[in-house]
């Protein structure tokens, strides 16, 4: 039998950097995300050998290792191997062979939270094999750890949970890691209008998020009287619970000018959110009728979404095409990791 599951990549709508810490940990954080028809996916086949094959179609690496109870962290794979290391660890489970493979709808770095999306699907495959009795805070926390903890990779608390609830998120940070999830029911006729009116456009360049990540957390830390990156999650928080608002009573003609703000604000917080290219693409597509967007993530590349109210889609994407990039068409998914038998 082959044990798989899926999860789905999420596009940031408001708030973003505001579950990073120690800003979420001292004043509080909240965001808004939506899950994509973009997936990650993993799959589990056991073997009869002591034998352990990873893999990793997108990234073509594949390794085969001694199945042992602990793999080593050597920069090959080591997400793959960190779900597995913390698995084997929390359940006492004996060493045994299988081959783990995963696969990911868009690129590393592209600031829809593929990383921890992945985490989710592997963690996903192995509770299908296994049988693990975990909730979906339980799922979404163990990756958060996985991730955060076990391999010391920088980044904020929304994407584990954004794969495994799916849907439209609003999201509420606060000290000791306490992540609440308050699922969105949205209007049939707003979530299309949404889904219409939002295009999703890849760069064409990926980006290192732990870099930026680690410059705003340093910014977070400093004190004085004012910071400004302090002042501008602030100011983003406000703005997830003010896109809430919109998107709940159908006020989508605030979206655009929402993600404006919040793509100012967001730009305040470190350096290389945004860069000339970026402030170019934007500028383009803000002269071409979208009333606002942002990056995509931590910034610095993957993709950027833009906001197209009424007939201005074709004119967005006829001036964004004209510089380079790729327009993804995407729908909105309701839900979240799903696992099941092959």
């Amino acid at each position: 039998m082959i044990y798989r599951a899926k999860a789905p990549l999420r596009i940031g709508l408001a708030g973003g950097g505001t579950d990073v810490s120690p800003y979420a940990d001292l004043y509080g954080g909240n965001i808004v995300n939506a899950t994509v028809g973009l997936f990650a996916s993993a799959s589990i086949s056991p073997r009869d050998d002591n034998r352990i094959i990873l893999d990793s179609r997108d990234l073509h690496q594949c390794i085969e290792i001694e199945a042992t109870e602990k793999l080593e962290i050597n920069g090959q794979l080591d997400l793959l191997k960190g779900v597995y290391n913390r698995v084997v660890k929390d359940y006492a489970l004996k060493p045994q062979g299988f081959t783990l493979t995963t696969e990911v709808d868009a690129p590393k770095g592209s600031g829809m939270g593929t990383s921890s999306t992945l985490t989710v699907a592997i963690l996903g495959a192995f509770l299908e094999w296994l049988k693990l009795p975990l909730g979906k805070y339980d799922v979404a926390r163990l990756a958060y750890e996985i991730e955060r903890i076990d391999l010391g990779m920088s980044g904020g608390r929304q994407d584990q949970y954004a794969a495994t609830f799916g849907g439209f998120n609003y999201m509420e940070f606060y000290d000791n890691e306490r992540v609440v999830v308050n699922q969105l029911k949205l209007q049939t006729r707003y979530q299309k209008e949404l889904e219409h009116n939002l295009l999703l456009y890849f760069t064409g360049t990926s980006r290192l998020s732990a870099k930026i990540i680690d410059q705003q957390k340093r910014a977070f830390a400093k004190t004085g009287a004012t910071n400004a990156s302090i002042e501008a999650a602030n100011a983003l928080k406000q703005q997830a619970k003010l896109m809430k608002e919109a998107m709940l009573t159908g006020k989508l003609h605030v979206v655009g000018k929402l993600l404006n703000e919040g793509w100012k604000s967001k730009k305040l917080m470190a350096d290389g959110i945004s860069n000339a290219v970026i402030d170019q693409l934007y500028a383009l597509a803000i002269a071409a009728g979208a009333t606002g967007g942002k990056i995509s993530g931590a910034g610095g590349g993957g993709f950027m979404i833009f906001y197209c109210p009424g007939q201005t889609r074709q004119a967005v994407s006829a001036a964004l095409k004209a510089h380079g990039g790729e327009i993804h068409n995407f729908v909105f998914v309701n839900e979240g990791m799903v696992s099941w038998v092959g």
